[in-house]
């Protein structure tokens, strides 16, 4: 095994937390690294005007590989509002570090895998005939396009001239939107270009491929939002005609998706959208198999081999400051594993995930989420793990 060197960005609340226990995860299963740690989220916001700041993309120029922890973000006007004095009024506009990263990098490839643990007392359930309850398993993985769509941040309110006018030569814009003066208009853009998107159809369709998955959804809305929605879709069926005959395509809309999760969840395997839908329909697939202290994810960019790694759950600054920290670091430790698996160490990786898979079947060592208890310290006097307990467990079955 060569040393690797890895960038640590623990970001904010309990973000600096669950990235400390994965760390001691990996070094417990023996994988060789240097930690290399960098300034990302809400503190460089606050004191230097930038939640990114240029140190921390050049580390990752470097290093390549980064574990993430979580940030805070805030709408506009109230992070203007938390800069410090000297840096108030000077057009700084707050954007989430996470997403510029994406971009900066090109980290267009966005995988959200979803995995049923057996014993997960959180696991969906629903009713079967004769009143059986049924725990179908879930093997889901989402494909989400990272860069573009919605979060691309091509928007304005009151749009400039040029703007404007452009809108105005579109005659759905004149009929519905042209008596709005545009000072009112609020507008943000969707863009697919045929290069990202066939990317991300490819990396779904080789996933499929790799992994036995029969096939591939593509999950948009291009009965509405045809163009984009659309072009992803045609793309999809021509890719698979061409160069995936063997790997069957699906077409579902977002809507009917989210109402299919909760009916036939087993039924999808490798699923694969744009970036906002992406967003929606894996944390719909996460809220299965326990929630965002189950949900892992990667993004990274194959052709640079740059991979940022983080749980998809936000930074819970209400839990970072308990005494003794109770959040679930399973996502953040599975997100190393991700990352083990981006770096060739496989069975490290099997490893590690086979010993969190054992602590949950055993259920001896539960944090408050898998207990459904409501976040608050004196859940450890009601017998949850704290964070730290959780990591030990799973240390334990490393030996």
């Amino acid at each position: 095994m060569t040393s690797k060197t890895i960038v640590a960005l623990p970001g904010d609340g309990v973000g600096k937390i669950v990235l400390k226990e994965a760390i001691r995860v990996l070094e417990a299963a023996g994988f060789d690294a240097q930690y290399i740690y960098g300034d990302i989220g809400w503190e460089f916001w606050k004191k230097e005007g930038n939640p990114l700041p240029q140190r921390t993309i050049d580390l990752i120029e470097k290093h390549k590989i980064a574990l993430f922890g979580s940030i805070t973000s805030k709408p506009k006007d109230e992070a203007a509002e938390e800069l410090l004095p000297g840096l108030q009024d000077q057009g700084l506009v707050y954007s989430s570090p996470i997403v510029g990263l994406r971009q900066h990098f090109d980290m267009d490839i966005c995988m959200r895998p979803c995995k049923t643990y057996k014993g997960n007392p959180l696991n969906f359930i629903r009713r079967g005939p004769d009143g059986v309850i049924e725990e179908p398993g879930i093997d889901a993985v989402i494909f989400r396009q990272n860069t573009e769509g919605l979060y691309s941040g091509v928007e304005w309110s009151n749009p400039p001239e040029n703007v404007y006018a452009a809108l105005q030569s579109h005659p759905k814009f004149m009929k519905k939107f042209g008596d709005i003066p545009k000072e009112e208009l609020s507008i943000s853009t969707r863009i697919f270009t045929k290069k990202a998107t066939e990317r991300i159809l490819r990396a779904a369709f080789e996933y499929a491929r790799a992994y036995g998955y029969p096939d591939v959804t593509v999950c948009e809305k291009p009965n509405v939002i045809r163009e984009t929605s659309g072009m992803m879709y045609k793309m999809a069926l021509e890719m698979q005609k061409k160069d995936y005959p063997d790997t069957k395509v699906r077409n579902t809309n977002i809507d009917a998706q989210m109402m299919w999760l909760t009916k036939n969840p087993e039924n999808y395997g490798v699923l694969v959208s744009g970036n906002m839908f992406g967003d929606i329909v894996s944390d719909g697939f996460a809220g299965l198999i326990g929630g965002l202290g189950f949900a892992c994810s990667a993004q990274y960019n194959p052709d640079t081999g740059i991979g940022v790694f983080e749980p998809t759950h936000g930074s819970a600054p209400k839990y970072a400051d308990y005494p003794v920290s109770i959040v679930n670091p399973i996502a953040m430790i599975i997100s190393s594993c991700m990352m083990l698996d981006f770096v060739g160490e496989n069975d490290l990786a099997r490893k590690i995930r086979t010993a969190v898979a054992e602590v949950i079947a055993e259920g001896k060592v539960r944090t408050y989420d898998m207990m459904k208890l409501p976040g608050s310290p004196d859940v450890l006097d009601k017998g949850a793990a704290s964070t730290g307990r959780m990591t030990d467990a799973i240390i334990e079955k490393l030996k």
